[in-house]
């Protein structure tokens, strides 16, 4: 049995919930996923957790309210001018309280999201923290293969 360590190739199956118990993703019902562990695909903290688990392993694990997203960043709500908005983006766009909007990365690789909060004449309170961040989840795994 090769027991999961930094920089391991996994095949695994696993379901994270919020604090809800709704699922967030689940690969359960479908094909399992694939990945290298350190790569950043899941959490750090999550990963922690995944070291010295042997194949066939079928684990559920609890972390606090912060643990696996970070705690929710205050900083990380910012006002976003509409004349922006629509120079970077559809220049007829809607927007709405909930919607989840892309922004391009400074270096123009990649990009980052952010989630609209408040709707003002001008601009709109973008929230840049993770979904999950500050919130308890649940992180169930079954390992099939370890290389």
């Amino acid at each position: 049995m090769n027991p999961i360590q930094a920089g391991s190739f996994l095949t695994l199956h696993y379901r994270l919930t919020g604090p809800d118990g709704a699922d967030i993703v689940n690969t359960f019902d479908d094909k399992p996923a694939t990945l290298s562990l350190g790569a950043g695909q899941l959490a750090p903290a999550i990963e922690a957790r995944l070291i010295g688990l042997p194949e066939g392993a079928h684990e559920t694990f609890q972390l606090a309210a912060g643990e696996a997203f970070g705690e929710r960043n205050p900083e990380l709500l910012q006002r976003v001018k509409l004349t922006l908005l629509r120079q970077l983006g559809d220049p007829d766009e809607v927007y709405s309280v909930g919607d989840v909007v892309q922004f391009p990365g400074p270096d123009g690789q990649g990009g980052y999201a952010g989630v609209v909060r408040e709707l003002g004449d001008e601009s709109l309170l973008f929230d840049f923290n993770h979904p999950l961040a500050g919130q308890p989840v649940s992180f169930e795994v079954q390992v099939i293969g370890v290389l």
